[in-house]
C-alpha cells in the first residue's frame, strides 16, 4: 500500500508574520546610495546622477545587501556609494549636513584594492552597529573611489562641536582598525565651500 501523499500547506500570514520577527532589527533605518558622475560637475549640477539603491532596517537585510551588490573595489574610477541614514541624502545642501562637516581616511596607495573593501565593510558594521557614542551626529558615511587615491569619509552634523567630533573621529580610527601613529582629518562643509583650495582640517587624531 503506497504512502499517503502529505498534504501541501500554505503559510498563512501569521506565519510569515512570525518568520519576518525573527530578523533583528536595527536601531535606524539605512539608505544605499550610488553616484557615478561623468566629467566634472558644477556645484549647481552636483548631485543628479545620484540616485538611491536600497532601503533596509534589519541585520539580515544588511548582509543581502553586502552579498549581493558590487564591492567599492569593482566600481568604475570616480564613482561613489553612500549609505545614509533614511530620510538624509549624501549632499552638503540637507538639513542634516548644512552646519555639518566629515572626516576622512584616505586608503594608502600601497594597499591593496580588496583592503578599500574591508575598510568598507568595517566602517558599515560600525555604523550600523550604532558603535558611536555620538551616533546621533552621525548622518552617513561615502566612499569615493578614484584614480589617485580612493577614500572613505563619515559625514556629521555639527563641526562645531569639537569634543563630539574628536570621539567620533577617534571611534573611526578604532572601528578601521588604523595604529595610533595613523592621522585622520575632519573638514567642515562650509570652510570645503569657501575655500577655492582644499580646506584645511578643523580636527584630527
Amino acid at each position: 500500500m503506497a504512502d499517503k501523499e502529505e498534504p501541501t500547506v500554505e503559510k498563512g500570514e501569521e506565519e510569515v508574520e512570525k518568520e519576518e520577527s525573527k530578523k533583528h532589527p536595527l536601531e535606524n533605518n539605512w539608505v544605499l546610495w550610488f553616484d557615478n558622475p561623468t566629467g566634472r560637475q558644477k556645484q549647481s549640477t552636483w548631485g543628479q546622477t545620484l540616485r538611491s539603491v536600497y532601503t533596509f532596517d534589519t541585520v539580515e537585510d544588511f548582509w543581502c545587501l553586502h552579498n549581493n551588490i558590487v564591492a567599492p573595489s569593482r566600481l568604475v574610477v570616480g564613482s561613489d556609494f553612500s549609505m545614509f541614514k533614511q530620510g538624509i541624502e549624501p549632499k552638503w545642501e540637507d538639513a542634516a549636513n548644512s552646519t555639518g562637516g566629515k572626516w576622512t581616511f584616505m586608503i594608502p596607495k600601497s594597499a591593496s584594492k580588496t583592503m578599500l573593501d574591508t575598510y568598507w565593510l568595517n566602517t558599515l558594521l560600525a555604523l550600523i552597529g550604532e558603535q558611536y557614542d555620538d551616533t546621533d551626529d552621525i548622518c552617513g558615511v561615502v566612499v569615493n573611489v578614484r584614480s589617485k587615491q580612493d577614500r572613505i569619509s563619515i559625514w556629521t552634523k555639527s563641526s562645531t562641536n569639537e569634543a563630539v567630533q574628536v570621539g567620533i573621529g577617534r571611534q573611526f580610527k578604532a572601528a578601521l582598525e588604523l595604529p595610533e601613529s595613523s592621522k585622520i582629518g575632519y573638514i567642515a562643509h562650509d570652510d570645503s565651500l569657501k575655500m577655492d583650495k582644499k580646506a584645511r582640517d578643523r580636527y584630527s587624531v
